[in-house]
């Protein structure tokens, strides 16, 4: 007995929907509950579950397609071999003159509001149907694109600039491939970012180095356009492992908060491919602060927009002062939110594993650092309050603490954290 899935109808106004995804192939068990169909209707993605166990059968309404509510989507039959005539079956149940749902559910709320089909970690993206088409173009899962429309929507736009992004990784391992920017020529930079960051937390610094060197921004695993692969934890000793895959013959590293971590283990492990070390608001045990935060972050990802999240973060990230500021907070606020959409809650879990792992382990070994180092810390820095006590460790190091900075003392402090750089790597 096969059993049909035909477009609901979910309010009062509903007349029709675009059935979007299909996340199931004809042929394929389907539990009942089970997510068998997503589509949109007023500006809303909805995700509708299996009425019936059984096997997905058949399709009549293919992806990107718009149909009146009632009309027969596909079918459902109790086994593989049972005798099943798709015609005759379209012929008795495609009736879109019925307007109710014929016994689907939605899955969650039942009054759906948009975007909900994209929020939690879990949770299926909204994929526009050109964007689809283009997926399937260039061999693409969309549901790896990071969507920068209407409730993190993903576009055609964002799969062309996902594929043509892919063409230039750079390969640390067998499986695993980097984004790493590139830019200006000479002796190599490598920028490794912070927690939840990327390479455009040094923004204000690139244009700079990129006169005098070749800089390496570095998006780790899981950022950006970086392969996330499957892991309970990103380690920090891989991520460094990483980052000396990523450039030739030794170079003048440059870490930033989580980052630094990772510039630190690089240095231990691999002391020939570093000329210099840069460590930006470092840590080597992690702060109450820091692991609050780390407990509360991924949750707001899963659940908030760019925006709100970034909104969230500044306090912790910046300083009073800075926050007084109303344009510099309102400019900063947009490149925040810009930069945070490129971690998805899912590589932020895993860097914080890896980040609470690895803490307290180095205390002991920073006095084996034998490569110049410069640390920079931030008067203000609330995640980060021990970073003078890491120059002090390390045979040497330099020491500049900015005054009335925050933790993101590279975006907030650009000019003096520029010129310290400057003068440590000449």
């Amino acid at each position: 007995m096969a059993t049909a899935i035909s477009m609901p109808k979910l309010g009062m106004t509903m007349e029709e929907g675009t059935v979007t995804d299909w996340p199931l192939e004809p042929g394929k068990a389907v539990e009942k509950g089970e997510v068998v169909l997503v589509i949109e209707s007023e500006k809303a993605e909805v995700e509708i579950e299996a009425p019936a166990s059984g096997v997905f059968r058949h399709i009549y309404v293919e992806e990107g397609d718009t149909v009146p509510c009632g009309t027969l989507l596909a079918a459902i039959t109790e086994t593989a071999d049972e005798p099943f005539d798709a015609g005759a079956f379209h012929a008795t149940e495609d009736r879109p003159e019925m307007k109710g749902d014929r016994g689907l559910r939605v899955k969650g709320d039942s009054d759906p509001k948009p975007g909900a089909a994209s929020s939690g970690a879990g949770a299926r993206k909204p994929i526009a149907p050109a964007a689809r088409a283009a997926a399937r173009k260039f061999g693409l899962d969309p549901q790896e694109v990071a969507g920068t429309g209407p409730n993190g929507r993903v576009t055609k736009q964002d799969v062309e600039v996902y594929a043509k992004a892919r063409e230039a990784l750079v390969p640390v391992d067998s499986s695993v491939s980097l984004e790493v920017l590139t830019s200006g020529t000479g002796d190599p930079v490598v920028l490794l970012p912070g927690l939840g960051t990327d390479v455009s937390a040094f923004a204000r610094q690139i244009p700079l180095l990129a006169e005098r060197f070749r800089v390496h921004g570095v998006n780790p695993r899981g950022v950006g356009f970086s392969d996330s692969p499957s892991s309970e934890s990103y380690d920090v000793a891989q991520m460094a492992a990483d980052a000396t895959a990523t450039y030739p013959g030794s170079a003048h590293v440059i870490g930033a908060s989580l980052g630094s971590a990772a510039a630190l283990e690089l240095a231990l492990n691999h002391p020939e491919r570093a000329k210099t070390l840069t460590l930006i608001t470092p840590f080597v045990d992690v702060s109450p602060r820091l692991r609050a935060l780390g407990d509360a972050w991924p949750r707001l990802a899963a659940q908030a927009d760019p925006e709100t999240l970034a909104a969230a973060l500044m306090p912790w990230f910046f300083s009073a002062s800075f926050l007084a500021d109303d344009a510099a907070r309102a400019r900063t606020l947009r490149g925040l939110a810009q930069t945070v959409a490129r971690v998805p809650a899912t590589t932020l879990d895993r860097m914080i594993t890896g980040m609470l792992s690895w803490s307290n382990s180095r205390s002991a070994d920073l006095s084996r650092i034998s490569v110049p180092t410069l640390v920079i810390a931030a008067s203000e820095d609330l995640l980060v309050p021990d970073s003078e006590l890491i120059a002090q460790a390390i045979p040497g190091a330099t020491l500049l603490v900015v005054e009335g900075a925050g933790h993101a003392v590279a975006l907030e402090s650009p000019d003096l954290v520029n010129q310290a750089i400057t003068a440590h790597l000449g």
